[in-house]
């Protein structure tokens, strides 16, 4: 199935559809890019082999405009290095400026620092001209309901339920995980990132003609878990299935998430386990059913819609 033949001018090209954090041969890390109709690119997430999966997808480094980090998590950040690095190294004019929560601004401070080698050494040329990394990216750190506007887009944050911490603590001040609303000339395209059941997000998502959502299987994952770690201490092993539990997207929450938001079509990502038998697809798309009638894919990575 494909949602890619409606005309539209914007594309969005899911780079990486496997949950992290483990690696897998077949799908890489959850990673995105919105490419606008004049060419230019917004990363939505950047996990690892972003820079690689973005040249097999055929989209320049040189037209990165924005990247967006729905939260901190390393499946969702660790290519950020390659992206932000390798564009400083090609000695691309472009500013890159880095959205995301809280925290932001640490996590690409230390990219900064790691980059210092190079800029101080730059290619080995005595005498060389060398440009400061920090002059190549500019960084905006958002919040729940901040709204950013790149080129055609208009970008509206909302905060998810993947953290879970008290409303107003102080965890909650510094720890934010974010979903994302593209609002674009011809289309609404909705990111979830990673979340739980979330009314915040039903609302951003309203009336989207794409929801582009997390999805687990929780008791694939959970086995999944105490098969790789049976050394783990069992406290430990509870907060972990606590977390899959109520801070990820099961399929039945996607279908209610689906329908209550009025959404046109959902494209599912951040597939966990990353495998999807067809007996798995039939079982899945039932669950969804019960609560969603509209067209459902499983994207696979570098699919374009």
């Amino acid at each position: 199935m494909t949602l890619s033949s409606n005309g539209w001018c914007s594309t969005f090209v899911t780079l990486g559809t496997q949950g992290g954090p483990l690696s897998r041969p077949d799908r890489s890390q959850p990673a995105n890019a919105l490419v606008l109709d004049d060419g230019s690119i917004i990363l939505v997430d950047t996990g690892d082999g972003a820079a690689q999966q973005m040249a097999k997808a055929g989209l320049p480094l040189d037209k990165v405009r924005a990247v967006f980090l729905s939260h901190m998590h390393f499946d969702h950040t660790a290519g950020a290095m390659g992206i932000l690095s390798l564009h400083y190294q090609s000695n691309f004019p472009e500013v890159i400026t880095v959205y995301g929560p809280p925290g932001t601004v640490d996590f690409v401070n230390g990219l900064l620092e790691a980059m210092k080698p190079f800029a101080a050494a730059g290619f080995g040329v005595p005498g060389e001209k060398v440009a400061d990394p920090r002059d190549t990216i500019k960084v905006v750190e958002i919040t729940d309901g901040s709204v950013v506007t790149i080129g055609d887009a208009k970008v509206t944050a909302a905060q998810n339920t993947h953290y879970t911490f008290a409303p107003g603590s102080e965890q909650d001040r510094k720890y934010k995980s974010l979903a994302l609303r593209f609002d674009l000339p011809d289309r609404s395209i909705v990111y979830t990132g990673d979340t739980g059941p979330s009314t915040n997000v039903e609302r951003l998502a309203k009336g989207a003609d794409l929801l582009v959502s997390e999805v687990i299987d929780v008791p694939k994952i959970v086995a999944m878990m105490k098969q790789l770690r049976p050394d783990i201490d069992p406290q430990t092993m509870q907060h972990l299935i606590e977390h899959q539990e109520t801070q990820h997207m099961p399929y039945e929450e996607v279908g209610k998430l689906a329908k209550a938001a009025g959404v046109k079509a959902v494209a599912l990502t951040h597939i966990v386990p990353g495998t999807v038998t067809p007996d798995d697809e039939i079982a899945y798309r039932k669950l969804i059913s019960q609560y969603y009638d509209g067209p459902v894919v499983f994207s696979e990575d570098l699919d374009k819609y």
